[in-house]
Protein backbone atom coordinates (compact mmCIF):
# COMPACT_ATOMS: atom_id res chain seq x y z
CA UNK A 1 0.00 0.00 0.00
CA UNK A 2 2.81 2.18 0.67
CA UNK A 3 3.88 2.13 -3.33
CA UNK A 4 0.08 2.61 -4.44
CA UNK A 5 -0.28 5.87 -5.67
CA UNK A 6 -4.32 5.80 -5.03
CA UNK A 7 -7.63 4.38 -3.85
CA UNK A 8 -7.92 0.59 -5.32
CA UNK A 9 -9.36 -2.12 -3.96
CA UNK A 10 -12.83 -2.92 -4.36
CA UNK A 11 -13.37 -6.07 -2.02
CA UNK A 12 -17.18 -7.87 -1.03
CA UNK A 13 -17.13 -6.00 2.69
CA UNK A 14 -20.35 -4.56 3.60
CA UNK A 15 -20.99 -1.23 3.11
CA UNK A 16 -20.95 0.63 6.27
CA UNK A 17 -23.81 3.40 7.09
CA UNK A 18 -23.38 6.42 6.33
CA UNK A 19 -24.78 10.04 7.73
CA UNK A 20 -26.42 9.97 4.18
CA UNK A 21 -28.43 7.63 4.74
CA UNK A 22 -30.95 10.30 6.44
CA UNK A 23 -30.95 12.24 3.43
CA UNK A 24 -31.99 9.13 1.12
CA UNK A 25 -34.74 8.29 3.36
CA UNK A 26 -36.84 11.40 1.90
CA UNK A 27 -35.40 11.32 -1.79
CA UNK A 28 -38.28 10.29 -2.87
CA UNK A 29 -40.68 12.63 -0.74
CA UNK A 30 -40.29 16.37 0.99
CA UNK A 31 -36.47 16.13 1.04
CA UNK A 32 -37.16 16.65 -2.87
CA UNK A 33 -38.65 19.87 -2.79
CA UNK A 34 -36.61 22.93 -4.39
CA UNK A 35 -34.17 23.12 -6.78
CA UNK A 36 -30.34 20.97 -6.04
CA UNK A 37 -32.43 18.16 -4.90
CA UNK A 38 -31.47 16.69 -1.50
CA UNK A 39 -27.69 16.85 0.40
CA UNK A 40 -25.36 15.21 2.36
CA UNK A 41 -24.24 16.88 6.31
CA UNK A 42 -20.85 16.85 5.97
CA UNK A 43 -18.21 16.30 8.99
CA UNK A 44 -17.88 20.29 8.96
CA UNK A 45 -21.72 20.37 9.20
CA UNK A 46 -21.94 21.88 5.85
CA UNK A 47 -24.65 20.56 3.43
CA UNK A 48 -23.98 19.83 -0.33
CA UNK A 49 -25.77 18.72 -3.54
CA UNK A 50 -25.85 14.77 -3.89
CA UNK A 51 -25.78 15.32 -7.37
CA UNK A 52 -23.23 17.81 -9.39
CA UNK A 53 -22.08 18.35 -12.97
CA UNK A 54 -18.84 16.84 -13.55
CA UNK A 55 -16.47 18.86 -16.08
CA UNK A 56 -13.64 17.02 -16.97
CA UNK A 57 -13.13 16.55 -20.38
CA UNK A 58 -15.65 19.20 -21.21
CA UNK A 59 -13.98 21.10 -24.43
CA UNK A 60 -13.01 24.75 -24.53
CA UNK A 61 -16.44 26.67 -25.95
CA UNK A 62 -18.70 23.97 -24.36
CA UNK A 63 -18.57 23.59 -20.92
CA UNK A 64 -19.97 27.72 -20.68
CA UNK A 65 -23.06 26.65 -21.98
CA UNK A 66 -22.75 22.93 -19.96
CA UNK A 67 -22.95 24.82 -16.48
CA UNK A 68 -25.60 27.46 -17.61
CA UNK A 69 -27.72 24.44 -18.94
CA UNK A 70 -27.53 22.91 -15.61
CA UNK A 71 -27.62 25.45 -13.26
CA UNK A 72 -31.00 26.20 -15.07
CA UNK A 73 -32.32 22.97 -15.17
CA UNK A 74 -31.80 22.41 -11.27
CA UNK A 75 -28.52 21.66 -10.58
CA UNK A 76 -26.75 23.37 -7.49
CA UNK A 77 -23.19 21.61 -7.43
CA UNK A 78 -20.42 22.40 -9.89
CA UNK A 79 -17.69 20.17 -10.09
CA UNK A 80 -14.28 21.73 -11.26
CA UNK A 81 -10.80 21.66 -11.14
CA UNK A 82 -7.21 23.44 -12.35
CA UNK A 83 -5.90 20.65 -14.39
CA UNK A 84 -9.38 20.53 -16.45
CA UNK A 85 -7.99 23.59 -17.86
CA UNK A 86 -11.95 24.79 -18.29
CA UNK A 87 -12.54 26.92 -15.30
CA UNK A 88 -13.03 30.40 -16.66
CA UNK A 89 -15.50 29.20 -18.80
CA UNK A 90 -17.40 27.90 -15.85
CA UNK A 91 -16.72 31.31 -14.53
CA UNK A 92 -17.76 33.00 -17.46
CA UNK A 93 -21.47 31.13 -17.04
CA UNK A 94 -21.26 31.65 -13.06
CA UNK A 95 -20.88 35.26 -13.43
CA UNK A 96 -23.86 35.33 -16.42
CA UNK A 97 -25.87 32.99 -13.77
CA UNK A 98 -25.34 35.16 -11.15
CA UNK A 99 -26.14 38.79 -13.03
CA UNK A 100 -29.30 36.77 -14.53
CA UNK A 101 -30.86 36.45 -11.44
CA UNK A 102 -30.87 32.17 -12.20
CA UNK A 103 -28.99 31.41 -9.24
CA UNK A 104 -27.02 33.28 -6.23
CA UNK A 105 -23.46 32.84 -4.88
CA UNK A 106 -25.15 30.90 -1.48
CA UNK A 107 -27.05 28.81 -3.50
CA UNK A 108 -24.58 27.02 -5.36
CA UNK A 109 -22.08 24.70 -3.98
CA UNK A 110 -18.57 24.58 -6.23
CA UNK A 111 -15.93 22.33 -5.69
CA UNK A 112 -12.19 22.58 -7.42
CA UNK A 113 -9.17 20.75 -6.88
CA UNK A 114 -5.42 21.27 -5.69
CA UNK A 115 -3.07 20.03 -8.46
CA UNK A 116 -0.40 17.78 -8.12
CA UNK A 117 2.37 20.53 -8.94
CA UNK A 118 1.31 22.72 -6.12
CA UNK A 119 1.49 20.40 -3.37
CA UNK A 120 4.10 22.62 -1.37
CA UNK A 121 2.49 24.80 1.24
CA UNK A 122 3.62 27.84 0.09
CA UNK A 123 2.48 26.88 -3.18
CA UNK A 124 -1.40 26.09 -2.50
CA UNK A 125 -2.89 29.52 -1.73
CA UNK A 126 -1.07 30.46 -4.94
CA UNK A 127 -2.65 27.87 -6.51
CA UNK A 128 -6.29 28.57 -4.78
CA UNK A 129 -5.95 32.25 -5.60
CA UNK A 130 -5.85 31.88 -9.25
CA UNK A 131 -8.67 29.02 -9.55
CA UNK A 132 -10.69 31.55 -7.32
CA UNK A 133 -9.89 34.24 -9.88
CA UNK A 134 -10.75 31.99 -13.09
CA UNK A 135 -14.12 30.81 -11.49
CA UNK A 136 -14.87 34.56 -10.29
CA UNK A 137 -15.37 33.75 -7.00
CA UNK A 138 -14.52 34.84 -3.49
CA UNK A 139 -14.27 31.43 -2.13
CA UNK A 140 -14.98 27.98 -3.30
CA UNK A 141 -17.34 25.19 -1.17
CA UNK A 142 -14.81 22.83 -1.25
CA UNK A 143 -11.20 22.24 -2.27
CA UNK A 144 -9.78 19.31 -2.70
CA UNK A 145 -6.05 17.64 -2.98
CA UNK A 146 -6.63 16.16 -6.14
CA UNK A 147 -4.39 13.20 -5.99
CA UNK A 148 -1.73 11.63 -3.43
CA UNK A 149 0.90 12.11 -5.91
CA UNK A 150 3.31 15.33 -6.43
CA UNK A 151 5.79 13.83 -9.77
CA UNK A 152 9.09 13.59 -6.98
CA UNK A 153 11.31 10.66 -6.85
CA UNK A 154 12.62 8.99 -4.02
CA UNK A 155 11.04 6.80 -1.44
CA UNK A 156 8.82 8.86 -0.02
CA UNK A 157 5.90 11.77 -1.36
CA UNK A 158 7.45 15.15 -1.41
CA UNK A 159 6.27 17.45 -0.62
CA UNK A 160 4.37 15.17 2.32
CA UNK A 161 0.73 15.04 2.22
CA UNK A 162 0.94 16.86 5.68
CA UNK A 163 2.54 19.84 4.20
CA UNK A 164 0.05 20.10 1.59
CA UNK A 165 -2.92 19.45 4.47
CA UNK A 166 -1.69 22.36 6.42
CA UNK A 167 -1.93 24.77 3.78
CA UNK A 168 -5.45 23.31 2.87
CA UNK A 169 -6.33 23.97 6.44
CA UNK A 170 -4.94 27.85 6.94
CA UNK A 171 -7.14 28.01 3.78
CA UNK A 172 -10.15 27.16 5.26
CA UNK A 173 -9.66 29.40 7.88
CA UNK A 174 -8.88 32.36 5.91
CA UNK A 175 -12.26 31.69 4.68
CA UNK A 176 -10.85 31.10 0.87
CA UNK A 177 -12.68 27.57 1.24
CA UNK A 178 -15.87 26.66 3.03
CA UNK A 179 -14.70 23.00 3.01
CA UNK A 180 -11.73 20.91 2.48
CA UNK A 181 -11.26 17.03 1.77
CA UNK A 182 -8.99 14.78 -0.93
CA UNK A 183 -9.32 12.96 -4.09
CA UNK A 184 -8.03 9.40 -5.25
CA UNK A 185 -6.96 8.91 -1.80
CA UNK A 186 -7.14 5.36 -0.34
CA UNK A 187 -8.04 4.15 3.13
CA UNK A 188 -4.95 4.06 4.42
CA UNK A 189 -3.82 7.24 3.27
CA UNK A 190 -6.74 8.52 4.26
CA UNK A 191 -6.55 7.20 8.18
CA UNK A 192 -3.06 8.34 8.16
CA UNK A 193 -4.09 11.75 8.34
CA UNK A 194 -5.60 11.64 11.80
CA UNK A 195 -1.91 11.81 13.05
CA UNK A 196 -2.10 15.49 12.10
CA UNK A 197 -5.07 16.67 10.73
CA UNK A 198 -6.68 19.08 12.72
CA UNK A 199 -9.64 19.12 10.04
CA UNK A 200 -10.14 15.70 9.35
CA UNK A 201 -11.47 15.55 5.28
CA UNK A 202 -15.61 16.24 4.20
CA UNK A 203 -14.86 14.51 1.35
CA UNK A 204 -12.85 12.14 -0.67
CA UNK A 205 -13.71 12.06 -4.55
CA UNK A 206 -13.08 8.54 -5.94
CA UNK A 207 -13.43 6.58 -9.12
CA UNK A 208 -16.87 4.17 -8.39
CA UNK A 209 -19.78 3.23 -10.20
CA UNK A 210 -20.37 -0.94 -10.18
CA UNK A 211 -17.68 -2.04 -11.96
CA UNK A 212 -15.74 -0.42 -9.59
CA UNK A 213 -17.49 -0.77 -6.13
CA UNK A 214 -14.39 -0.24 -3.81
CA UNK A 215 -16.84 -1.45 -1.09
CA UNK A 216 -14.00 -1.29 1.54
CA UNK A 217 -13.11 1.95 0.81
CA UNK A 218 -17.13 2.93 1.35
CA UNK A 219 -16.99 1.18 4.89
CA UNK A 220 -13.75 2.71 5.61
CA UNK A 221 -15.10 6.48 4.78
CA UNK A 222 -18.05 6.07 6.73
CA UNK A 223 -16.03 4.98 9.83
CA UNK A 224 -13.77 7.68 9.43
CA UNK A 225 -16.59 10.06 8.81
CA UNK A 226 -15.21 11.17 5.29
CA UNK A 227 -18.05 11.29 2.89
CA UNK A 228 -17.41 9.84 -0.76
CA UNK A 229 -17.98 11.33 -3.85
CA UNK A 230 -18.26 9.25 -6.85
CA UNK A 231 -16.44 10.59 -9.72
CA UNK A 232 -17.00 8.77 -13.38
CA UNK A 233 -20.11 7.22 -12.51
CA UNK A 234 -20.75 6.18 -16.29
CA UNK A 235 -17.31 4.73 -16.53
CA UNK A 236 -15.42 7.58 -17.90
CA UNK A 237 -16.12 6.02 -21.77
CA UNK A 238 -14.58 9.49 -23.38
CA UNK A 239 -11.37 8.98 -21.82
CA UNK A 240 -11.01 5.59 -22.77
CA UNK A 241 -8.34 5.98 -26.13
CA UNK A 242 -6.60 8.36 -23.74
CA UNK A 243 -5.89 6.21 -21.04
CA UNK A 244 -6.63 3.02 -22.18
CA UNK A 245 -9.32 1.36 -20.60
CA UNK A 246 -12.83 -0.30 -20.93
CA UNK A 247 -15.19 2.62 -19.50
CA UNK A 248 -17.77 1.64 -22.44
CA UNK A 249 -17.96 -1.47 -20.48
CA UNK A 250 -19.80 0.08 -17.33
CA UNK A 251 -23.27 1.24 -19.17
CA UNK A 252 -23.06 -1.60 -21.66
CA UNK A 253 -22.80 -4.08 -18.93
CA UNK A 254 -25.87 -6.63 -19.14
CA UNK A 255 -26.61 -6.41 -15.57
CA UNK A 256 -26.78 -2.66 -16.01
CA UNK A 257 -29.24 -2.79 -19.27
CA UNK A 258 -31.32 -4.81 -17.30
CA UNK A 259 -31.97 -2.88 -14.46
CA UNK A 260 -32.62 0.09 -16.85
CA UNK A 261 -34.99 -1.88 -18.53
CA UNK A 262 -36.50 -3.27 -15.67
CA UNK A 263 -37.21 0.43 -14.49
CA UNK A 264 -37.57 2.17 -17.55
CA UNK A 265 -34.65 4.72 -17.56
CA UNK A 266 -31.69 4.68 -19.27
CA UNK A 267 -28.08 2.51 -18.46
CA UNK A 268 -26.81 6.22 -17.38
CA UNK A 269 -29.90 7.19 -14.87
CA UNK A 270 -29.13 3.69 -13.45
CA UNK A 271 -25.55 4.33 -12.41
CA UNK A 272 -26.38 7.87 -11.39
CA UNK A 273 -29.19 6.56 -9.38
CA UNK A 274 -27.16 3.89 -7.82
CA UNK A 275 -24.77 6.40 -6.46
CA UNK A 276 -26.68 8.02 -4.39
CA UNK A 277 -28.92 5.21 -3.11
CA UNK A 278 -25.43 3.49 -2.28
CA UNK A 279 -24.65 6.64 0.01
CA UNK A 280 -22.71 8.67 -1.78
CA UNK A 281 -22.81 12.00 -4.07
CA UNK A 282 -21.95 11.71 -7.56
CA UNK A 283 -20.73 13.97 -10.51
CA UNK A 284 -21.52 13.25 -13.73
CA UNK A 285 -20.19 14.88 -16.78
CA UNK A 286 -21.73 16.06 -20.14
CA UNK A 287 -22.15 18.61 -22.30
CA UNK A 288 -25.62 17.84 -24.67
CA UNK A 289 -28.77 19.66 -22.80
CA UNK A 290 -30.85 16.92 -23.16
CA UNK A 291 -28.30 14.46 -21.26
CA UNK A 292 -27.71 16.84 -18.17
CA UNK A 293 -31.33 17.08 -17.53
CA UNK A 294 -31.88 13.18 -17.66
CA UNK A 295 -28.91 12.87 -15.29
CA UNK A 296 -30.43 15.09 -13.03
CA UNK A 297 -33.79 12.56 -12.79
CA UNK A 298 -32.15 10.55 -11.00
CA UNK A 299 -33.82 11.90 -7.48
CA UNK A 300 -37.66 11.11 -7.24
CA UNK A 301 -37.61 7.07 -8.22
CA UNK A 302 -35.52 4.48 -6.67
CA UNK A 303 -33.58 0.58 -7.51
CA UNK A 304 -35.23 -1.85 -5.86
CA UNK A 305 -33.03 -3.93 -2.99
CA UNK A 306 -32.84 -7.10 -6.06
CA UNK A 307 -31.80 -4.33 -8.50
CA UNK A 308 -29.35 -3.00 -6.50
CA UNK A 309 -28.07 -6.79 -5.31
CA UNK A 310 -27.91 -7.60 -9.30
CA UNK A 311 -25.47 -4.54 -9.60
CA UNK A 312 -23.58 -5.49 -6.84
CA UNK A 313 -22.85 -8.99 -8.65
CA UNK A 314 -20.87 -7.22 -11.39
CA UNK A 315 -17.48 -8.96 -11.83
CA UNK A 316 -14.70 -8.70 -12.94
CA UNK A 317 -13.81 -5.69 -11.10
CA UNK A 318 -12.13 -2.94 -13.06
CA UNK A 319 -10.48 0.52 -12.31
CA UNK A 320 -10.42 2.59 -15.48
CA UNK A 321 -8.94 5.68 -14.26
CA UNK A 322 -6.17 3.18 -13.16
CA UNK A 323 -3.28 5.50 -12.07
CA UNK A 324 -0.90 3.71 -13.92
CA UNK A 325 0.62 6.71 -15.62
CA UNK A 326 1.73 7.99 -11.59
CA UNK A 327 3.97 4.54 -11.18
CA UNK A 328 7.46 5.25 -11.42
CA UNK A 329 10.09 2.87 -10.57
CA UNK A 330 12.42 6.24 -9.08
CA UNK A 331 9.34 7.66 -6.81
CA UNK A 332 7.16 6.52 -4.07
CA UNK A 333 4.83 4.82 -5.99
CA UNK A 334 6.04 1.01 -8.24
CA UNK A 335 2.59 -0.69 -8.68
CA UNK A 336 -0.68 0.16 -8.26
Amino acid sequence: EDQQATSQTARSSPIASTSLLVVLAGLCGSNMAGAGGPVVRLNDGREMPLVGLGTWKSKEGEVKAAVKAAVVGGYRHIDCAAIYKNEHEVGEALAELFAEGSVTREELWVTSKLWNDSHAGQDVPEACAKTLAALQLEYLDLYLIHWPVTGCTGPALAPAIEETWLAMEALQAAGKVKSIGVSNFSAKKLAAMKAYAKVFPAVNQCELHPRWRQDALVGACSDLGTHLTAYSPLGSPDSASMIKHNGASVMAAPEVKAVAADVGRTPAQVLIRWAVQRGTSVVPKSVTPSRIESNFDVLAWELSEQHMATLASIEPQERMLHGQFWCNAAGPYKTL
